[in-house]
């Protein structure tokens, strides 16, 4: 699964899950990167980024199954799934 952003960065690209949909992602961004290229996407999540270095985690979110993941400064891995829905900060 592709979209014109992904395709157009030019670089190799990586298969992530996001929220139970797959998407091609430039190998090499961060995962919040991967979130705001896959917002292009009517389906795609709408969790976004503040600060974009670690600080202040509004961008936190389930990696392969680790609650509380700074997206911003997690960079993508193949196979990776990523779940907004339940950051790990719910009380």
């Amino acid at each position: 699964m592709s979209s014109p952003l992904t395709e157009s960065v030019g670089a190799k690209q990586v298969e992530i899950v996001i929220d139970g949909a797959e998407r091609l992602v430039p190998a090499g961004v961060s995962v919040a990167v991967a979130l705001l290229l896959a917002r292009a996407d009517a389906t795609a999540p709408s969790r976004t980024v503040f600060c974009g270095m670690g600080s202040c985690y509004e961008c936190v979110a389930v990696v392969n199954g680790v609650p509380g993941v700074r997206t911003c400064i997690t960079p993508v891995a193949d196979h990776m799934r990523v779940d907004t829905r339940g950051t790990g900060n719910d009380a």
